[in-house]
């Protein structure tokens, strides 16, 4: 099934796998049957996964993956990190925390590949628990209610809300509720913390929040809205004194200022794996307050 999936058809899959296409095709109409839903899509140029067939592709390659890098461990006892660890992040937009400890656990374990993806925090949760990622790094709120979930706490990423430079709301200082009311918002998680916090404050004010709030995980295209429009949205406090954003950006003093804190999560009923173990490690002594007043 993975074969007919990467070659495109049964005949190259046939080929690829040293069996004969009445094979292949005997085995995917079974599974099919199981599953109770198509696969693949019969063309007269080949076959082409449904998607739901896609969804099941995706998780079966990641499965096959896995067993090889397991038999690859039992076979050969040299380095326990040589293979594949797969780090989520929610939002994406927090991708650029994962660097540092990324290029230090690659400087000690050169044979460890990364495999980094970023989504929202519904959907990267359902990749942890399904065991698609082994860790992911977000925010610790999201996290909390989550009992399938061990997570442990890094830091305080302290934010601040921001818009262009000419902005009217700019013109008050502090701004309330009221006056953030008035603009449309770009959020990068509609999860917690945010969520709720910034819908709260225009529900506050008789606004529907539905009809002015963004969401939008992709932080260079929240900067060119917020940049181009009267939106305003949330930026990490530290990228404020980048020359870039006071070349464009102000920073809003509300009465009170966004806090988050970030985590990193593992599923709680699976033992970590060494490249899981080092990189939360490596998590620490890069969010470590020595660390952030070195950067400083």
């Amino acid at each position: 099934m993975v074969a007919a999936a990467q070659q495109g058809s049964f005949t190259a899959a046939a080929r690829a796998v040293g069996v004969t296409q009445s094979a292949i095709t005997k085995s995917i109409a079974e599974l099919e049957r199981q599953l109770g839903y198509m696969i693949f899509h019969r063309t007269s140029r080949g076959a082409l996964l449904t998607d739901e067939g896609r969804a099941f592709v995706d998780r079966a390659t990641r499965l096959l993956a896995d067993a090889k890098e397991l038999l690859r461990e039992h076979a050969s006892h040299d380095d326990a990190f040589a293979g594949v660890l797969r780090v989520g992040v929610c939002p994406a937009s927090l991708e650029w925390q994962v660097v540092e400890p990324l290029i230090a656990l690659l400087a000690r374990h050169p044979k460890l590949c990364f495999d980094v993806s970023g989504a929202s925090f519904e959907r990267m949760a359902q990749q942890l628990r399904n065991g698609d990622v082994d860790v992911v790094v977000g925010f610790e709120d999201a996290f909390a209610e989550r009992p399938d979930f061990k997570r442990e706490p890094l830091t305080a990423a302290p934010t601040i809300l921001f818009a262009r430079k000419d902005h009217p709301i700019l013109r008050r200082s502090p701004q309330g509720a009221a006056d953030i009311a008035r603009y449309p918002f770009v959020a990068p998680t509609d999860s917690r913390p945010y969520g709720a916090r910034i819908r709260n404050i225009f529900e506050s004010q008789g606004v529907d929040a539905q009809s002015s709030i963004h969401t939008v995980d992709y932080f260079p295209l929240v900067k060119r809205i917020v940049a181009t429009s009267d939106a305003i949205s949330v930026v990490a406090t530290a990228y404020t004194q980048t020359a870039a954003f006071k070349r464009a950006f102000a920073a809003i003093e509300t009465e009170q200022p966004p806090v988050a804190r970030l985590c990193v999560a593992v599923r709680a009923r699976w033992e970590p794996k060494p490249a899981v173990r080092a990189f939360i490690g490596a998590c620490r002594v890069s969010f470590s307050p020595e660390a952030h007043q070195r950067a400083g």
